[in-house]
């Protein structure tokens, strides 16, 4: 596989965004990458980037070598391949952050001999060369989109190989079994049936324990990466724009007395304990003849159905209307938190909410903590491990676990009614397999293809 991926070229992007900032990075990687740092840049004391060490930094300037006009002052370096982030022969060239200045240098490097990197073409190199594997690969992503401090947190243990290491384990283990029953398959003549049966039967409970944690912790994983998106609803005018506003502390939303003045969804993410929330306020549902307004109402109707989690709002001062009825007929099946609003215009003192109903005043600010605290209760439900040192955070590695699981599950039948052992062992070679997709020991082009166009230019 690496045969067929692995480009002999050698490839250019600007690795930092682009726009205006301090520093701007062009890295070139590839068995040309050190005579096109070496061809464009000039030092004053005739210092040349072939001759320098490697991770050491160059002070000097890049010169077009046609024109020989200076075009900025910059600092390389270079670092040899392997010690290198895609293990091949890197240059990268720190200059001034302008966007002017970075597509000069970098077309300056295209002409020299490089090609425009395709994205994540960098970190697709790391992981050809075997100097990561692919959820090493997929964590460099996560990092870069990390919206709390706990999912950092969990995708630089990622990319420090901490899930990597636990599958590595899983691996090791799957083909010990393969290798027992071997002895099995070559050596008919010794009555050791039974001896593999109980032995293989003892080590698949062994994984399907250590799959079966990875799997519990999974939801935990995916709430880190994607967050939880919550949804706010209820008809107009009953606080939804408000709520939003003092959850980010921010005028995020326009609030007026006005009914229907949100007409389309506001998204944003807030951190609530570590945890990304996705808040969207949506637009009142009621009938309307306003075409704008009824588009952003049935906007909000589909959205209920792809959220994690729906706050549902009503004005406690008013007597339920038959809309708010019809919505809470909806929501009786769905992870839902009610609040009741506006305790501070009830006429009299001491009228009790009934649960599970959270009193709130948005005027005076009450209740706003006791929501937060629900919204962690509501996503952990009191189930969750948040103190592990790696958590499988990617649909795609929980779907291949899964599989992996059930080729365990189904060697065990296979035992039960007992079939031969080639048979059996052509579920943990299964078992194997999928587990190996995880980490891209086996992993076909289409697969890795997809999962690298989904990154920057730059990495």
């Amino acid at each position: 596989m690496e045969v067929l991926l692995l480009n002999d070229d050698t490839i250019a992007a600007v690795a930092t965004g682009l726009g205006g900032a301090g520093i701007g990075i062009i890295r070139i990687s590839g068995k040309n990458a050190v005579d096109i740092g070496n061809a464009l840049f000039v030092n004053p004391k005739e210092k040349t980037l072939k001759d320098a060490e490697s991770h050491q930094l160059l002070y000097g300037r890049v010169r077009d070598p046609i024109t020989k006009k200076d075009i900025d002052e910059v600092l390389i370096s270079k670092m040899k391949a392997p010690h290198s982030y895609t293990a091949e022969d890197v240059v990268e060239i720190n200059c001034h952050g302008g966007i002017v200045s970075l597509r000069k240098i970098l077309s300056l490097v295209i002409k020299a001999g490089a090609r425009l990197a395709e994205p994540g073409e960098f970190t697709k190199r790391a992981f050809l060369n075997g100097r990561i594997d692919l959820t090493q690969a997929e964590s460099v992503m996560d990092i870069i989109n990390a919206k709390t401090e706990k999912s950092l947190e969990y995708s630089v243990g990622q990319l420090e190989g901490r899930l990597s290491q636990k599958l590595e384990e899983l691996d090791g283990a799957l083909i010990g079994i393969l290798a027992h029953m071997e002895v099995n398959i070559d050596y008919p003549e010794y009555d050791i049936e039974e001896i593999s049966y109980a032995f293989v039967n003892n080590e698949i409970i062994k994984l399907l324990n250590i799959i079966k944690e990875l799997l519990l912790v999974a939801e935990t994983g995916k709430i880190y990466r994607e967050g939880i998106t919550t949804a706010i609803l209820g008809e107009p005018n009953v606080g939804k724009s408000s709520l939003l506003n003092t959850l980010l502390m921010e005028e995020k939303a326009i609030v007026t007395e006005i009914p229907g003045t949100t007409r389309d969804t506001i998204e944003e993410y807030m951190n609530i304990q570590g945890i990304p929330f996705k808040i969207i306020d949506t637009a009142g549902i009621r009938e309307t003849d306003n075409l704008v307004e009824k588009l952003g109402v049935e906007k909000s109707r589909k959205l209920l159905k792809q959220t994690n989690l729906v706050i549902f709002m009503r004005d406690i001062s008013k007597e339920l209307s038959p809309g708010e009825k019809e919505l809470l007929e909806l929501l009786k099946n769905r992870k839902t938190i009610y609040i009741a609003n506006k305790t501070d215009s009830l006429e009299r003192e001491g009228i009790k909410i009934p649960t599970p109903w959270i009193p709130m005043s948005l005027m005076k600010e009450q209740g706003i903590d006791i929501l937060k605290n629900k919204m962690v209760e509501m996503v952990y439900d009191g189930t969750v491990n948040q103190d592990a040192d790696y958590l499988i955070t990617n649909t795609r590695h929980i779907q291949l676990l899964e599989k992996t699981k059930a080729s365990l599950e189904n060697a065990m039948t296979t035992m039960k009614i007992k079939m031969p052992i080639e048979v059996v062992s052509i579920d943990i070679m299964d078992a194997l397999e999928f587990l190996r997709g995880i980490t891209g020991k086996a992993v076909g082009i289409d697969i890795i293809n997809q999962i690298f166009k989904n990154f920057c230019i730059g990495k």
